[in-house]
């Protein structure tokens, strides 16, 4: 299996499945003397985390993460900084219940990966899905972690905006929210809300979808290049890489398809001696390049495939079948998703960063 890795300059590969030993990534292009301990790590994987409300998968996953190469530490450092080499992160799977999938061995669960892997490979990890699970975005959080390190001055945050049909009232938005409801939203109504709709769906044994919304403030305007490299086409990448997202919008997204000229343009105006926007519907990127203005990702993901109802399916010997997954699994993918938006928003960053610093110095 090719395709495992992720950027230019600043690349990232990961590496292991869901009920393996163990997963992680390789970070490669990372520049030297940059201070790096597993606590800045770590601080991004509590946010990821299962098990931490009843609202997310019951599996219990410390999520450890070692660092394995790439720092050095000695009396001249003042404590473990990059080296320029490889860095490797490795996290430990410690709570696997892969009796859970017995029942779906030969079967296809509609929605999932089993299929179309098995018509790729010949051969598929039915234990949790394998590569296909969720379960690799660990090594995409530690990865992110690492990028924020080399784009000091840039601030990512991730939230929750719409669970199902129901979006949060964006009057009502207050980033310090974020950290103090299960769901990563920044409406702390809307927060209430979902904990009863969720926990419906929850005790149905059914499942729902979300969109995610990922804003980077600080970015200077200059970052991206047109064409084939552009930021907002990388960020679409990215975030379309993720498990479960089927949609992905820069700024006014698919709501710039109603708007006119004069409602889309961003009028721009000279400020105590620096240009500003009068609006972003451009989501801070204009022709592949960053404007300066906060860079805004949209993505939306799908309702989780794995619930307790019945759905016809067939079997890899070609019958048909019903099939009903059992074992813990998030009612709604898309809250664990957050921190996994931000981290992939990082490495994108540190990448054109890096290529940015590459082209004009």
């Amino acid at each position: 299996m090719s395709h495992n890795s992720f950027g230019h300059l600043f690349r990232v590969t990961t590496f292991g499945e869901s009920h393996g030993p163990a997963l992680g990534c390789i970070v490669d292009g990372c520049p030297p003397n940059i201070p790096l301990t597993a606590d800045d790590i770590q601080v991004f994987l509590d946010k990821r985390r299962p098990g931490q409300s009843r609202f997310t998968t019951q599996r219990q996953e410390p999520d450890q993460v070692k660092i394995l190469s790439g720092v050095f530490e000695d009396d001249r450092t003042g404590g473990p900084v990059t080296t320029g080499t490889p860095i490797m992160l490795m996290i430990e799977n410690v709570d696997q219940r892969s009796k859970d999938y017995a029942e779906i061995r030969d079967k296809f669960r509609p929605g999932h990966a089993d299929f179309t892997y098995q018509a790729k490979y010949g051969i598929r990890d039915y234990k949790g899905g394998g590569r296909s699970s969720a379960r690799e975005t660990a090594a995409r959080v530690a990865a992110g972690a690492v990028a924020r390190k080399i784009i000091p001055g840039v601030t990512i945050r991730g939230a929750l905006v719409q669970m199902g049909p129901h979006k949060i009232d964006r009057t009502n938005w207050d980033w310090a929210e974020v950290d103090r409801n299960p769901f990563f939203t920044p409406d702390a109504r809307a927060a209430k809300f979902f904990e009863d709709y969720l926990d419906g769906v929850r005790k149905s044994g059914s499942s729902i979808g979300a969109v995610i919304e990922v804003t980077a403030s600080g970015v200077p305007a200059g970052w991206g290049a047109p064409l084939y490299g552009k930021l907002d086409q990388d960020l679409a990448s990215a975030m379309m890489s993720i498990n479960a997202v089927k949609g992905v919008e820069i700024g006014a997204g698919f709501e710039s398809a109603a708007l006119s000229g004069e409602e889309n343009a961003d009028e721009i105006r000279m400020r105590r001696g620096k240009p500003e926007f009068l609006s972003n519907n451009a989501g801070g990127i204009l022709g592949g390049i960053s404007t300066g203005q906060d860079v805004v990702v949209r993505f939306a993901i799908k309702p989780t495939s794995s619930i307790l109802t019945s759905k016809r399916s067939i079997s890899a010997q070609g019958e048909d079948v019903d099939v009903m997954t059992k074992g813990r699994h998030d009612p709604c993918v898309g809250i664990r998703a957050v921190p996994v938006g931000e981290a992939m928003m990082a490495i994108v960053l540190a990448d054109h960063f890096l290529r940015h610093r590459g082209q004009v110095g």
